[in-house]
């Protein structure tokens, strides 16, 4: 049979032995040092020298003076010398100089371990609940990266449920964005925290927008709203091809265009202009028959609404010649170059025709 306990070292009482209460109190002894381990520092190196009756000290790895050669023991001052004793793995130890509790793992004293797996919840500086499982009162929260960058993640079980951040004010919520009863994303707007606006929402088949901060209709001018590409005009259809429907305009504002007959400029209102430099010619006097010979045609570029009035108008190319035009239709216009007296030089007049393309 061993002499001594197998874990703290613990002198028995054998048969037979004289003076028992000498190895009686050498075990009560080491009890006293080991049980509600208090120690005045850790990783001490260098004896005090004047230790308190019971002082301990938790060595470190390079002790000196009498402590030397008993690095990681525990030196007890007992009747004025050192007494040595070797913790074991689990040791707790309470640290006077640290004011914190520290475990010995075999080879230092380290912090206890503390369990971070399925907590039923964590409060810092305040406290948490069944719905708040993790709650934090502070000025500021920091997420930050571990080398790279950092994703902070909001999962929800089902499409109809919901993943956001709310914002509130005094406990009441104000502002809400995230997935919403559905999977597009959406920011939501409250005055009180009871009646709630869509404010903006974003199809997550089409990427675009809807909601009361976008316009609703073409004619949606309401201030503060944000302009549709389908319903207002930019650089990417300010010109193009011209349209409409029922009088409203589902095309570009301004078209303009080019023919062998001349150019054309439409508007998305309706109005449409065509102009041109027609050929070369003389001119002849006025003959008193204006349109009865002699008499050419202008084929306009793009032709204009039926039944739509054409107004007409040109130059002669100089400052005594005019050109006169016979009434016009949708498509063309007849035209003469006159002066005050017959001119054969060959000069280039010019037309401009206005009117409505619908």
């Amino acid at each position: 049979m061993s002499q001594n306990s197998p874990r703290l070292n613990l002198p028995f009482l054998q048969p037979s032995q004289a003076q028992k209460h000498v190895t009686h109190n050498e075990a009560l002894r080491q009890l006293d040092i080991v049980t509600q381990l208090t120690v005045i520092s850790t990783n001490a190196t260098i004896p005090p020298a004047a230790p308190d009756q019971g002082e301990i000290h938790a060595l470190g790895n390079a002790p000196t003076g009498e402590w030397s050669g008993q690095a990681g023991s525990l030196a007890v001052w007992l009747d004025n010398a050192w007494h040595f004793v070797s913790p074991r793995a689990g040791w707790r130890a309470w640290d006077e100089s640290a004011g914190q509790m520290l475990v010995w793992d075999g080879s230092a004293w380290i912090d206890p371990p503390i369990a971070t797996q399925n907590l039923d919840g964590v409060g810092i500086a305040t406290g948490y609940d069944s719905t708040n499982r993790l709650s934090v009162r502070s000025p500021a929260t920091l997420l930050s990266h571990d080398g790279t960058g950092h994703q902070l993640k909001i999962n929800k079980a089902s499409a109809s449920d919901t993943a956001s951040l709310l914002f509130q004010s005094n406990w009441t919520g104000h502002a809400e964005m995230g997935l919403s009863g559905n999977n597009g994303f959406a920011i939501k707007l409250s005055p009180d925290g009871g009646s709630w606006t869509d404010a903006l929402s974003l199809n997550p088949s089409t990427g675009t927008a809807s909601g009361a901060a976008v316009q609703a209709s073409a004619d949606d001018t309401t201030t503060g709203r944000l302009m549709r590409a389908d319903f207002g005009y930019g650089p990417g259809n300010l010109l193009g091809i011209v349209s409409e429907s029922g009088g409203t305009p589902t095309g570009a504002v301004i078209e303009r265009g080019s023919t062998s007959n001349g150019e054309f400029v439409r508007h998305a209102d309706g109005t449409q202009i065509c102009f041109v430099s027609l050929p070369a010619t003389g001119c002849t006097s006025d003959d008193g028959a204006l349109f009865a010979s002699n008499v050419a045609v202008w084929d306009f570029p793009v032709a204009f609404a039926t039944g739509v009035t054409v107004a007409v108008s040109g130059s002669g190319g100089a400052s005594n010649r005019f050109i006169a035009f016979d009434a016009p239709t949708e498509t063309e216009v007849g035209f003469k170059v006159l002066a005050t007296a017959n001119d054969t030089t060959m000069l280039i007049p010019t037309a401009i025709a206005v009117g409505r393309w619908f």
